[in-house]
């Protein structure tokens, strides 16, 4: 006997290192039968037999011959094969076994129930009263030989049910001996309909209720395919099966339960299903997902302490007595000494020796002297801190002082290198006023060289020196001017151009400008492009014609006297084109044309957008308003051409009779007081209290002011340059006026703008002096009608202030 469990040992241990998986899977829950309608004491019945069952069973089932373990084997391969080739189409379900419904289950379910199957269907061998002797004798075994198939009661097979005419699959597992009556029942509770309506059909044929699986040959671990359909489709059509939740809780469940003897006991336990829902009490819910979270000690209720008969809550607790009453309390004290039968070491006292005794005031002049001492070190650390920003401080204004002298001097090598390149190059009338007054300086200079150092005749050879070479200079400047007066007219003439096909813009409440292009200004964008093309140089003879041709159809809209000596004029340049004439000889003829050309864009009928932008007026009677006489030209001009100063009674000459005599005899340079007058009328409207005479004074009046009332220098400092001083006002309270202003360097009016009280910041001579000067400059000024009329309001407004500081104050008594 001992030899035959060896040999058994030995073919397990082989068939476990054959099929490792197969031994790994043996461990999973086989599928779930298809089990028929009983009662709840017949099942738990039922279960505890088949499980004393097959607990025998494995006990007995254990092979013994090396027969059994080859058929075995081959059983084991047609298997696996068989589910290799299964594996994408099966799918195995269930039903739980208390609502007597089928249960699914995926294919790798099945295969584990194969698996087990056969592990545990292995033939036995009988061993009653005789033994296995263990020989080396070899035997042929047939590889074709059919494995043994498991008894039809326990095995299943994979049945596809396509629901007709919809199509819809439902695969489950079902057992062998399963009849089709049993399947009707349950797909008529899936399906909510009665069973008597449904027919299974396979391979074209009806099937009958009591035909089982097996009877239609389906073997163990096959799959089939069967059709439902309803006998009655048009009253009765099957419907859609719903797909069932992946875990539904049963009414029962068996738990294992460890006592306290170390042995488990299966206990059962029903579920009860609770139909209200449980309320909120307290917790927290998720913002994303909605899952809430309850504490534990809101949703369950308190323990109710049990009533001992005191009563906890009454009136009287609410009512306060209060009793003031004064008590001494005793304080019992005790000490411990070594006596009879009883022994108190000493080794942890202390023997306390009185010192010399302390007065109050003595403890208060120590105090002191700490506090002194905490105070010096104090004081040492802030002043420390003091001394070290003071330092901060003063490197900042050091390097502020750095900083501002490099940037003077490097805005005035700029101003310097700008007034140079206006002198070598000049293109305005400002440009051209520097050079007229910088050969008057030079030949005052050189005159008054002259007349201190030569006499008689030498003197005047060396005048008619200084006169020959003034005439070059002024001819030099002559070829300048010409030079730039063409320039300037070409950049005129593109400016009027641009500016007429500039579309319409205005500022809307958010800051936007908005662009409109109307019919006037396209039709200005087309005659500038046309002319910018018809100036435009090295052109070929194709673009050329081409740049004509355009032009001629735009001229032949209007048939006029101008029209028609420009068409004349394009078709004697396309014939001399076409002639092969240079472009040489052509200039004179194509400036003729630009200049009709130009003409014609400025003309109103043609261009009506240049209407607006033309300095005669289209209405003659206009002309008749504000026209004054020239004595010097003797022409009749705008009012817009004069200039008129503080002191002017009369029109006078106009601009451009001014313009050439100051270039032939005075030769005087206003930029310097141009940029000083720009400069004072922005920082007034940058104040912005209403201040109206810096913008009715002109350059000759501050040049006025400042070369006769100020001497053209600072009154603190006495610096000279002009670019560097400014006129501000005297008193900032007050508008800006000749007589409410001092010129200082602009350092020193920043300066002056932080000063409160002007008696106490600048000495009472020196407001006299400031205030004489105010007088000169009021003297001068109030001739202009503009000027008169705030002296007066300053008058009024200053008396009015006194009168009110004056009146005495009355007090009526009742």
């Amino acid at each position: 006997m001992s030899e035959q469990e060896d040999m058994v040992n030995e073919i397990d241990e082989k068939n476990n290192e054959n099929s490792p998986e197969e031994n790994d899977d043996s461990k999973e829950e086989p599928a779930v039968e298809i089990p028929k309608p009983e009662d709840e004491e017949t099942k738990n019945n039922n279960i505890s037999d088949e499980k004393v069952d097959d607990k025998s069973e494995k006990d007995d089932e254990k092979p013994n011959t090396a027969e059994e373990k080859t058929e075995i084997n081959n059983a084991n391969q047609k298997d696996a094969t068989r589910d290799e080739e299964e594996k994408n189409d099966k799918e195995t379900s269930g039903e739980n076994a208390e609502n007597g419904a089928l249960e699914e289950n995926v294919p790798e379910v099945k295969e584990d129930e194969t698996r087990q199957q056969i592990n545990a269907e292995k033939v036995t061998i009988e061993t009653t009263g005789m033994s296995t002797e263990v020989t080396n004798e070899e035997h042929e075994t047939d590889p074709h030989a059919a494995s043994p198939q498991p008894p039809v009661i326990n095995a299943t097979a994979t049945v596809k049910f396509v629901l007709m005419p919809s199509g819809q699959v439902h695969t489950m597992a079902c057992a062998l001996n399963q009849t089709m009556f049993d399947l009707k029942v349950h797909f008529a509770t899936e399906l909510r309909m009665t069973s008597d309506t449904i027919v299974f059909m396979y391979d074209g044929n009806g099937v009958d209720n009591n035909v089982t699986l097996a009877d239609l040959g389906v073997g163990p671990n096959g799959a089939v395919q069967m059709e439902i359909s309803s006998s009655d489709p048009v009253n009765n059509p099957l419907k859609q099966l719903k797909p069932k939740p992946e875990y539904i809780m049963p009414d029962v469940i068996t738990v294992k339960v460890l006592r306290d003897s170390g042995e488990f006991e299966d206990v059962v336990v029903e579920i009860e299903r609770s139909v209200h829902r449980k309320p909120f009490i307290g917790g927290y819910r998720h913002r994303l997902n909605g899952i809430e979270y309850h504490h534990a000690a809101a949703q369950t209720r308190p323990k109710v302490k049990p009533d001992n008969g005191i009563e906890k809550f009454c009136r009287d607790t609410q009512t306060v007595r209060e009793k003031n009453q004064r008590q001494q309390t005793h304080i019992d004290t005790s000490t411990q000494m070594t006596g009879i039968g009883c022994y108190v070491s000493n080794m942890t006292d202390k023997l306390l020796v009185p010192g010399k005794y302390q007065t109050a005031d003595e403890y208060h002049e120590i105090i002191l002297m700490k506090v002194i001492i905490l105070q010096s070190y104090f004081r040492r650390w802030q002043a420390k801190r003091i001394v070290a920003s003071l330092k901060i401080d003063l490197a900042k204004r050091l390097d502020w002082e750095r900083m501002e002298e490099i940037r003077k001097i490097k805005e005035k090598e700029d101003r310097i290198r700008k007034e140079f390149e206006r002198r070598m190059n000049p293109k305005s009338k400002e440009d051209f006023d520097l050079l007229y007054h910088a050969l008057e300086k030079w030949r005052k200079e050189e005159l008054a060289a002259i007349d201190t150092s030569m006499e008689g005749a030498r003197r005047k050879a060396a005048l008619c020196h200084l006169l020959d070479q003034e005439t070059q200079l002024l001819a030099s400047i002559g070829r300048h001017k010409l030079d730039a007066s063409a320039d300037n007219k070409q950049q005129e003439i593109q400016k009027f151009l641009d500016t007429a096909a500039g579309p319409k813009r205005w500022k809307a409440y958010d800051g936007k400008y908005t662009e409109m292009d109307t019919a006037y200004t396209i039709r200005a964008k087309e005659l500038r492009d046309i002319y910018n093309s018809l100036t435009m140089r090295y052109l070929t003879q194709d673009e050329r014609l081409d740049v004509l041709l355009t032009l001629k159809h735009t001229v032949k809209e209007h048939d006029c006297k101008l029209t028609q000596e420009i068409i004349e004029l394009i078709d004697r340049e396309a014939d001399l084109l076409m002639r092969g004439v240079k472009e040489g000889n052509l200039d004179g003829l194509r400036k003729r044309i630009s200049t009709l050309f130009l003409q014609y864009i400025k003309t109103p009928t043609f261009n009506p957008e240049a209407a607006r932008l033309l300095k005669v007026p289209q209405d003659p009677s206009t002309l008749r308003k504000n026209i004054y006489f020239c004595t010097s030209c003797n022409s009749y001009l705008p009012s817009t051409e004069f200039l008129l100063s503080s002191n002017s009674k009369i029109v006078g000459k106009c601009r451009r009779c001014k313009k050439i005599d100051n270039d032939g005899r005075l030769r005087q340079d206003f930029s310097n007081y141009h940029f000083m007058l720009k400069s004072l009328r922005k920082a007034e409207e940058a104040i912005g209290d209403g201040s109206r005479i810096p913008f009715l004074l002109q350059e000759t009046d501050l040049r006025y002011l400042v070369e006769n009332i100020w001497n053209s220098q600072s009154t603190l400092s006495a610096w000279n340059d002009l670019f560097d001083l400014a006129l501000v006002r005297w008193d900032q309270h007050e508008h800006w006026s000749p007589w409410n202003c001092i010129l200082l360097t602009k350092d020193e009016a920043k300066a002056h703008f932080k000063i409160e009280d002007l008696e106490t910041g600048y000495g009472h001579v020196f407001c006299h002096k400031i205030k004489t000067k105010h007088t000169l400059a009021k003297n001068y000024f109030s001739r202009l009608p503009g000027m008169s009329e705030h002296i007066h309001m300053k008058k009024e407004s200053t008396n009015h202030r006194q009168t009110i500081q004056s009146k005495p104050l009355t007090i009526s008594q009742a």
